[in-house]
């Protein structure tokens, strides 16, 4: 049996994953990479994107909007900001949420909740150019 390489998956709320698998790729700021067992050590920030475990069959996909990825001699750990299924993403909900934030940005009164809608409404609009690259 070829050796795996240990992938553990952490959010805020709680462990997603902890498990051998034979590749991970990582959505990182300056291009997606590939995490094989014996993987030179690096730290990389997360962007918004698909992760991709692989582990003999069709690859396991799953969202995660920011965070970080470590490579050490024990493995790879990803502590995400949020993560979740690719199945579970709600793509209907998000373009609620868009469209609600949206008047939000429209009817911002003063700087500080104009700022806050424009950083939510652009979170949501690179989630959906993500889930349109995947379509």
């Amino acid at each position: 049996m070829a050796e795996k390489l240990h992938f553990e998956l952490v959010s805020p709320e709680k462990l997603l994953m902890s498990t051998d698998v034979d590749m991970v790729v990582v959505p990182g700021v300056e291009g997606d990479f590939g995490v094989l067992i014996n993987h030179a050590p690096v730290v990389s920030t997360l962007r918004i994107g698909i992760l991709e475990v692989h582990n003999d069959d069709e690859p396991e996909r799953l969202l995660v909007c920011g965070g970080f990825a470590e490579v050490n001699p024990h493995g790879l750990t990803v502590l995400a900001e949020e993560a979740m299924p690719l199945a579970e993403v709600d793509r209907e909900a998000l373009e609620a949420q868009l469209k609600d934030v949206e008047e939000d940005v429209a009817d911002a009164r003063d700087d500080k909740n104009l700022a806050e809608a424009t950083r939510v409404r652009d979170r949501l609009v690179e989630i959906l150019g993500v889930l349109d690259l995947m379509a």
